[in-house]
């Protein structure tokens, strides 16, 4: 059975709108970023056919073979596999994002006192990469080279899809200094959150939820008709988002393994 879930559908076309190329294949999507090489997920395979997902020696095969370069795999699976040794065996972890989804916007909060509230713009896009490089580097997730080209990259292409109307981001700004911000796609009606974050000194203020009423309402005025917003399923975050009004639809399944640390 083929399937895709509300969560990698909006993700597949927020990444067409960016320029990403999806080749469609008879049991999976091979992805393609030209502009992003270093973006994991947009550089990636999805199996579409549920009955396929617990063959994890033949998706790390087609994955290699298709990205010989990448130091790192990235695999969406139409379903979690019933059977995880393969995967473990190749040294890969499964990860579930929670997908919510809304047939109304999210109501509007006030916004909190001593806050600025607008649309990202000139030098604020500059202070959005600066957030995600000292998040970065506080995780110590990835090497800070790869990271930086990933972050300008994918910015730039946030900045094309805002330029063409077809996104809205919007930050919380404290004496000029931007400390909270998200990001909504109009998908054709669907209208898909991205980079939704708060500096930790600025969380529990009501800022995330006050921007996402912001940002719903923007896409409401374009006609969209349903919200979606997808969490790593261990993020406390998801309690903000379904106090929203969202409720928890077909989970995105994820077969990853992250380069080695000090790569570039």
């Amino acid at each position: 059975m083929r399937t895709r879930s509300l969560g990698w559908a909006t993700d597949l076309a927020v990444l067409e709108m960016t320029g990403s190329v999806v080749e469609e294949r008879t049991d999976h999507l091979l992805v393609r970023t030209p502009a992003n090489p270093d973006f994991h997920w947009g550089n990636c395979l999805l199996v579409t056919d549920a009955a396929a997902v617990d063959d994890a020696d033949r998706w790390v095969a087609e994955f290699e073979c298709a990205f010989p370069d990448a130091d790192w795999v990235a695999v969406g699976l139409a379903r979690m596999p019933v059977e995880r040794s393969g995967w473990d065996r190749h040294g890969i972890q499964l990860e579930v994002d929670d997908v919510l989804a809304a047939t109304d916007p999210p109501r509007q909060t006030a916004p909190p006192v001593g806050y600025v509230v607008r649309g990202l713009a000139g030098p604020d896009w500059e202070q959005l990469v600066a957030r995600e490089l000292a998040v970065n580097a506080e995780g110590q997730q990835y090497d800070d080279a790869m990271h930086e080209r990933f972050a300008r990259a994918r910015i730039a292409s946030q900045r094309t899809m805002v330029a063409a109307g077809a996104a809205h981001f919007v930050g919380a700004f404290l004496d000029d200094h931007l400390v909270a911000e998200l990001g909504i796609v109009d998908c054709g009606g669907t209208a898909r959150y991205q980079t939704v974050g708060t500096a930790p000194e600025h969380r529990g203020k009501g800022l995330a939820s006050h921007l996402l009423g912001v940002a719903g309402a923007w896409a409401a005025a374009r006609g969209c008709t349903r919200w979606v917003i997808c969490t790593e399923a261990t993020n406390p975050a998801g309690r903000v988002y379904r106090r929203a009004g969202f409720a928890p639809v077909a989970p995105i399944v994820q077969a990853y393994r992250m380069p080695p640390r000090g790569v570039d």
